[in-house]
């Protein structure tokens, strides 16, 4: 089992920065791969990025590649997310997710963290 917490989300004017914070709980972090995930009103939830077990690899989606950067500290069992240059269309509620096998598909995610809110006002 784990639990994850969402952190650092808030309101931004466009242009500016958030980093995003999403800590697990247990002591086999490093057994999963982790993603970023966002979900604005009325729409799908979609990836936004995504970070192999060992941090070696990520994926961005076409939309934040540039902008965001995705890492984890698996010392610290923490997976974060840099959003830079942010645009109104970044809003959404971000949630993390933790994938036991592959890490591609959302629904090879096992477990998701309650989400925290991005605005980013124009």
């Amino acid at each position: 089992q784990v639990q994850l917490v969402e952190s650092g989300g808030g309101l931004v004017q466009a242009g500016g920065s958030l980093r995003l914070s999403c800590a697990a709980s247990g002591r086999t972090f490093s057994s999963y791969a982790m993603g970023w995930f966002r979900q604005a009103p009325g729409k799908e939830r979609l990836v936004v990025a995504r970070i192999s077990r060992s941090g070696g690899s990520t994926f961005y989606a076409d939309s934040v590649k540039g902008r965001f950067t995705i890492s984890r500290d698996n010392a610290k069992n923490t997976v974060y997310l840099q959003m830079n240059s942010l645009k109104p269309e970044d809003t959404a509620v971000y949630y993390c997710a933790a994938a036991s096998t592959g890490w591609v598909m959302p629904t090879q995610y096992d477990y998701w963290g309650q989400g925290t809110q991005v605005t980013v006002s124009s």
